[in-house]
């Protein structure tokens, strides 16, 4: 089932890229680093920044450097904590990462802070307690969340019998 914002706001691509600047506004990118970090063609990244600009959601920075323009939220477009809340949808992103994850190990507990409730220089954003985690399945699915979220997660994982500790020692 396609994502309902996805039908809202046109493509896909699109809202990855609007959920990297949103959700990264003291950044700044080129196209191609944009579309690497969206995970989107390089084309589609170009069209879209265009229509981000043209209604004032990004502006162009004022210096080029060589391998092209740059781009970084404009953060005084009216709209911008509107959209921010709107595309992060806090709970309809903890099942999506329960579902993601739950094949990576024995999945616990998994704990979701910082982005996910508005706090963006959080340190935590994804707290996950297993067991017989596979660390390169976890890392994979986390790189591809991040790429829909537009923002890089800070998460940690503990085994379920350091976080019985650590909770005992009101750590």
């Amino acid at each position: 089932m396609a994502d309902p914002l996805q039908k809202l706001f046109g493509s896909d691509a699109r809202i990855k890229l609007l959920r990297l600047f949103l959700f990264n506004p003291k950044q700044i990118y080129t196209i191609p680093d944009a579309a690497s970090r969206a995970r989107v063609p390089e084309r589609t990244a170009r069209k879209e920044l265009g229509i981000f600009a043209g209604i004032g959601l990004i502006r162009r920075s004022p210096t080029r450097t060589g391998s092209g323009l740059r781009y970084g939220l404009n953060t005084e477009f009216e709209y911008t904590a509107v959209l921010q809340n709107l595309l992060l949808n806090a709970p309809k992103r903890a099942k999506d990462i329960f579902e993601r994850l739950r094949t990576t190990g024995v999945i616990k507990l998994i704990i979701v802070s910082g982005v996910f409730v508005g706090d963006w220089d959080g340190r935590l954003d994804v707290l996950i307690v297993g067991d017989r985690i596979k660390e390169k399945r976890l890392r994979s699915r986390m790189r591809d969340l991040e790429s829909e979220i537009g923002r890089e997660l800070r998460y940690a994982m503990l085994p379920s019998n350091d976080f019985l500790y650590r909770l005992n020692m009101n750590d």
